[in-house]
């Protein structure tokens, strides 16, 4: 290993470039698993502006359960973005969502941070490729992508660009396991990665529906809070059609309703569903269930579900 290279573990000081939702959001993240962080942004009221966002973060926090060394006070503003990076052991960018700023920040950034430490961005659809450009070391830069907001929702997309060095991606992957996030490492870039292209197929529609005048806004929210969204907290949509499939699983599904993907029921063109794609998803939906069977399965959503109409509820309640 690179003897300037800090472990996963062993990492203390983290820089935030950047100090916006998302910036913020993290800087929240990393204060209340116990980090001392330094961040940077360009605004004039960039510091006043983050303290109101940490401050607005923690009751949550403090709700999740803070670490024994999370304190609001290990937060630093740096005057410049070479003094917030100085000494990182980590940094994360969150720069507005524009190539240009993306490309000429991230090479600052490199510059100015010390060799062997993990550059990780917070784009929402940039191939990493694409940003590392101008890097003189553009080996150690990833994608890490968050969920707004970074300090509740647990998702973190990784993945490097073409100049990313394997290890990069495994160090980032392992690092944010370790601040309590839950990773998916991707195996290529992909524009928009995976969760966002989901929700933006799922928002395309929703646009789609009240520009035709097909349903209102409250309708198509109301049909996933009270539909769909209920199943997802524990199963998404592959596992939640495996079960759709009864005894037989997605097999089942697949050969049952395989033909409804011609359907006209959205403006998104369905794949074909080859011999192959259909294996494919009976594979992956066997391998997740890890050897439970439906019943079994069933189980587990339901008891979920109920978890959830359940926590719905009471929060219901505080806001009457």
């Amino acid at each position: 290993m690179n003897e300037q290279r800090t472990a996963p573990n062993e990492v203390s000081r983290i820089a935030c470039i950047g100090a916006g939702v998302i910036g913020g959001g993290w800087v929240a993240h990393f204060l209340a698993r116990g980090y001392r962080v330094t961040a940077w942004d360009p605004a004039a009221d960039a510091e006043s502006r983050l303290e109101r966002l940490v401050d607005a973060a923690w009751p949550a926090l403090r709700e999740l359960g803070l670490s024994d060394e999370a304190a609001r006070e290990n937060l630093t503003v740096a005057p410049t973005l070479e003094q917030a990076v100085a000494n990182a052991q980590f940094v994360q960018e969150s720069a507005p969502e524009q190539l240009e700023v993306k490309r000429d920040l991230l090479a600052r950034i490199d510059a100015a941070t010390p060799a062997g430490v993990v550059i990780s961005s917070s784009t929402s659809g940039y191939e990493m490729t694409d940003m590392q450009r101008d890097c003189a070391d553009p080996s150690r830069l990833v994608v890490g992508h968050p969920f707004n907001p970074p300090y509740l929702i647990p998702l973190v997309e990784v993945v490097g660009g073409t100049s990313t060095a394997a290890w990069a991606t495994r160090w980032a992957a392992e690092f944010f396991e370790i601040t309590g996030k839950s990773v998916i490492t991707m195996d290529r870039e992909v524009p928009g990665f995976v969760a966002n292209r989901l929700q933006e197929a799922l928002w395309r529609e929703a646009l789609h529906m009240v520009d035709n005048g097909e349903a209102t806004v409250e309708q198509i929210d109301t049909a996933i809070t009270e539909g769909p969204g209920l199943r997802w907290p524990l199963f998404g949509p592959c596992m939640t059609f495996h079960l759709a499939g009864g005894e037989g699983g997605m097999a089942h599904m697949l050969d049952q309703f395989g033909p409804s993907l011609k359907s006209p029921w959205t403006r998104l063109d369905a794949p074909e569903l080859t011999g192959e794609l259909r294996d494919a998803m009976v594979r992956g939906c066997e391998e997740e269930a890890a050897g439970r069977s439906i019943t079994e399965l069933v189980g587990d959503r339901d008891r979920a579900i109920i978890s959830v109409l359940r926590a719905v509820g009471e929060a219901r309640k505080g806001t009457e």
